[in-house]
């Protein structure tokens, strides 16, 4: 398994996230996880035992509770000082899920599995933890997340240095993670994304709320090399000029792409077998064959 993301340094920018508290750098997990609950909330069904995965904060799975189609919900977290007053939650690493088989109906995950090290493996293990009829619902931050930020580090390092770096970490497309459903056994699959805009003063700005998301580069392979004031101020300079509005505010891009997919079972719908059905094309068309002259 390749190594993509310096998981001891993610869980370390997690806990300074955590420590610091700035509920303004919270605002996409809030997004997300209003999506989710909204998403669930039109589900006919009601899941008896569900499971918040690396959360954070917790949003995800209190908004999912409220929807009413909870009997319990538990959180699992890297370590257990992302509890809440008096909460008990699930200790484990990012990419491992220590849960019986067929334990769970409902599965949530906002946010994270963008930078686990081997998520097919990840989404696996969600497959065979879930019951029968199960549901999966997540979001991941997907390609075009902060494309603004990766255009202008890029141009700034081959400016300077003549040579470039990692700086932004790499994201999936909708595709990638559909396969990755399909290849872990789900079925029914429901997979869109939104794009949401956030301005910002300047570069700056932006960068501290990175950083008190927890969201600054973990690539294994980054640059040791600390980078420079200058660099950073050439960056704010050519991020003002390729993406700020009239008002001089800059724009950052996040997003998100809303994924579900269910485990299976008979009750659900299944496609036609070939040559079973029970009207011809042209029928239900109600057009005229015509044959062809031999």
């Amino acid at each position: 398994m390749e190594t993509v993301f310096d998981q001891s340094l993610l869980l370390a920018r997690k806990r300074r996230a955590l420590r610091q508290g700035d509920t303004k750098a919270t605002f996409l997990l809030d997004i997300a996880a209003q999506e989710l609950a909204e998403r669930l909330g039109v589900t006919e069904r009601r899941f008896d035992e569900a499971l918040e995965l690396h959360g954070a904060t917790g949003i995800a799975a209190r908004l999912a509770l409220a929807t009413g189609k909870i009997g319990h919900l538990s959180r699992i977290e890297n370590e257990t000082g992302f509890a809440e007053p008096g909460e008990t939650i699930i200790e484990a690493p990012l990419e491992e899920l220590p849960l019986a088989a067929e334990s769970v109906n409902l599965v949530l995950s906002p946010l994270s599995l963008h930078l686990t090290n081997d998520t097919p493996g990840v989404f696996i293990q969600i497959r065979r933890a879930l019951k029968a009829d199960g549901l999966f619902l997540a979001a991941i931050p997907g390609l075009g997340t902060l494309q603004e930020l990766r255009d202008v580090l890029l141009a700034t390092e081959i400016e300077l240095t003549g040579g470039a770096s990692p700086r932004v970490i790499p994201f999936a497309d909708v595709r990638d993670v559909g396969g990755l459903l399909q290849r872990a056994g789900f079925t029914l699959p429901v997979i869109d994304a939104e794009t949401y805009t956030v301005r910002y003063d300047n570069l700056f700005a932006l960068m501290r709320d990175l950083r008190a998301m927890g969201m600054t580069n973990p690539l294994a392979d980054r640059s040791r090399k600390p980078l420079s004031r200058a660099f950073f101020l050439r960056a704010a300079e050519l991020y003002a000029e390729r993406y700020s509005d009239a008002d001089g505010r800059i724009r950052a891009t996040f997003s998100i792409i809303y994924v579900s997919g269910w485990t299976p079972h008979e009750s659900q719908q299944k496609p036609l077998r070939p040559g079973s059905a029970k009207a011809r094309l042209a029928d239900a068309l109600k057009v005229e064959e015509h044959k062809l002259k031999q």
